[in-house]
């Protein structure tokens, strides 16, 4: 997948200005798709010189002039095309995971902060997305919502985001639990690593 296909995707709320994306993408589509706003800006330049969205320009008193985009027919033919192939395999890549990997021939007590700090910004996360999950549901209730609401694709990705998040969360506290008590237990609290099994091989 490309940066593409998630710009047309953002667009099916409707015409949008590349300020407006830049916030969509802050707030809903970050949590599995991140890109700059600088990103977002030539995205959306290639886009319209293919012809898959089009731009007007808005004039505005004492504001610069603002350019909207929206879905072309063609855009929407590209994101049906899109969304009926297979997605290829997520390759997961995670400097933190690295760290908690290597945590014991290096600094657990650095590993341990970073694990804090990233539970910090999953809180954080949550917070966001619980706002839009309130903003997104307009009072109703989710069964309500999933059954009546003319799109339901954003609020799915949403609840995506925070099932992850509240899954990075309870590792957290579980990875703190077990590095604090190693930790406490001082030089050797953890076994001298001998007679380990080899790992089995993961298919």
């Amino acid at each position: 997948m490309s940066l593409k296909h998630a710009v047309l995707a953002a667009l099916l709320e409707g015409e949008a200005s590349g300020y407006d994306l830049a916030k969509i993408f802050d707030v809903s589509v970050a949590n599995f798709w991140a890109a700059t706003p600088q990103q977002l800006y030539r995205e959306l330049d290639r886009l319209s010189e293919a012809g898959l969205i089009a731009a007007r320009v808005v004039e505005q008193e004492r504001r610069p002039n603002k350019r909207m985009f929206s879905l072309t027919p063609e855009g929407r033919r590209d994101l049906d095309a899109f969304t009926s192939v297979a997605p290829r395999p997520t390759a997961v890549r995670d400097e933190l995971m690295v760290q908690v990997q290597a945590c014991d021939g290096g600094d657990t007590e650095a590993v341990r902060g970073f694990v804090a700090r990233h539970m910090e910004v999953s809180r954080d996360k949550l917070a966001r997305y619980e706002r839009l999950r309130q903003w997104l549901l307009g009072g109703r209730d989710e069964e309500t919502y999933l059954r009546e609401a003319e799109r339901v694709g954003p609020y799915l990705t949403l609840m995506r985001g925070r099932l992850l998040e509240e899954e990075n969360l309870r590792w957290g506290e579980r990875v703190l639990a077990v590095l604090d008590a190693r930790i406490a237990a001082g030089p050797g609290g953890g076994g001298d690593g001998l007679g380990v099994t080899p790992a089995p091989t993961l298919r």
